[in-house]
């Protein structure tokens, strides 16, 4: 279906031809005209589906339709969104759609003066995107009314009930106008997130477009085995002997991620770093400089996860993998976008095998191991065998076993010679960019 058939205002019409769109997805398909119409929807499809424009333009036109000077220190659309990468991924993103008409759109995050953003809201927004805790903020300090506000989305539902936002994100929602629209999104499906659908909706249509908690099928999954303590030496060497463009890496912590980004400056890798320690600054201009291709590798902890667009990315690392696997199927969503193919890979340590195979239940299918020569696993698994068998075994036990005839005898000392090998000179090659 093309979006032209919807008859779209003029202006939204040329946005869209110059962002590069022609066929709507099928997320926008089934859901766009019934937000239009005012319907609360709740809405499960994967990431890369093309959310952010199935709610972003039906919203743009009802205000195209109704017209309305907006009043200083009030808006009249709402977007809660988890996290202040994606607020301000949505802003820009929105703010293309709407570079035709004369639409304040704001986008309101910590990690900023709240001066700046008071001065913005003061002024009134058509539409503000923000994250639940500074948006309390902003109204503590009276620097903005809800009480005009017709329409409320909430974009990545799911990770704002994982987070802990969803208490504060009913307490603004409750500030809005009584006879508000709200448009609920979600990657995935859980019984939590119909509860809060049956509390925040009122006669709404559920759209789910794809299986619950499902990946794109573009996107071909391989595991890694290899211990915890050479993860480090795997991601060098597959970066040095596939010559990977640009790859997105996540971490469980953020220790982790500041010891690989020493380890790749070392190598001369272009490497840049997300995580909740850096400054909403350095933040945005890693990923600026990511999605530009000034740097090769981009580190993250889970805070970059969501909403981040970054067009044309071939792979994605799971450098540990996440503890809940619906986490899995927000981080590998970075790759595999609208339509194109893309790769994810996780290193899997002894240790994440059973987290490896709770992934593959939830996205339903197996995960290809790779068994990569030089980091076999079951070399450490028959190492720590061989050491536990020479263990003495205690007295009291040795006892018992004689007393049953079953004591076996003491095994002679074996001398365990470690396998030869050091670390890899590399040295990776820069790109002319």
């Amino acid at each position: 279906m093309k979006f032209a058939s919807l008859g779209f205002a003029p202006e939204i019409l040329q946005a869209i031809e110059a962002c590069g769109y022609t066929d709507m997805t099928p997320v926008q398909e089934k859901s766009m005209v019934l937000a239009r119409r005012g319907t609360d929807l709740l809405v499960n499809a994967q990431t890369g589906t093309g959310k952010t424009a199935a709610f972003a333009l039906p919203v743009l036109q009802q205000l195209v339709d109704k017209p309305k000077k907006v009043d200083q220190g009030h808006a009249r659309v709402l977007i809660l969104t988890p996290t202040r990468e994606l607020a301000e991924q949505l802003a820009e993103t929105i703010g293309g759609y709407a570079q035709f008409l004369d639409f304040k759109i704001t986008a309101m995050y910590g990690g900023v003066k709240h001066g700046g953003q008071a001065n913005q809201l003061q002024q009134g927004v058509d539409i503000l995107i923000s994250t639940p805790g500074r948006l309390l903020e902003h109204i503590e300090q009276q620097n903005v009314s809800l009480s005009d506000v017709e329409v409320v989305v909430l974009d990545e539902a799911d990770r704002m009930l994982d987070m802990g936002f969803i208490t504060d994100a009913k307490a603004l929602i409750a500030q809005t106008r009584p006879d508000h629209q709200t448009l609920l999104f979600s990657a995935t499906t859980t019984p939590a997130m119909n509860e809060l659908g049956h509390k925040i909706l009122k006669s709404h249509q559920e759209i789910r477009v794809t299986k619950a908690n499902a990946t794109a099928e573009t996107v071909e999954h391989f595991a890694y085995p290899v211990t915890e303590a050479r993860k480090m030496d795997l991601f060098l060497d597959l970066l040095e002997e596939y010559n990977w463009y640009q790859v997105l890496v996540f971490t469980s912590t953020k220790r982790q991620a500041d010891q690989l980004l020493e380890r790749l400056k070392k190598t001369d890798i272009p490497a840049a770093i997300c995580h909740g320690d850096k400054s909403q600054g350095t933040r945005r201009r890693a990923l600026a400089d990511f999605k530009s291709a000034k740097i090769q590798v981009l580190i993250s902890t889970e805070v970059a996860a969501r909403g981040l667009d970054i067009e044309g990315l071939d792979y994605v690392v799971n450098y540990n993998l996440p503890y809940l696997p619906e986490d899995y199927v927000h981080r590998i969503g970075r790759t595999g976008r609208a339509g194109k193919s893309g790769t994810a890979i996780s290193f899997v340590c002894r240790e994440e095998e059973h987290t490896i195979e709770r992934i593959e239940r939830v996205i339903g299918s197996e995960i290809k191991r790779i068994y990569k020569r030089g980091y076999e696993v079951a070399e450490r698994e028959r190492l720590r065998k061989s050491i536990a068998e020479k263990r003495p075994v205690k007295q009291s036990e040795a006892k018992k076993q004689k007393a049953r005839g079953t004591a076996k005898a003491k095994p002679a000392r074996k001398s365990i010679s470690a396998r030869a090998g050091g670390k890899k000179n590399f040295k990776a090659k820069k790109k002319n960019r």
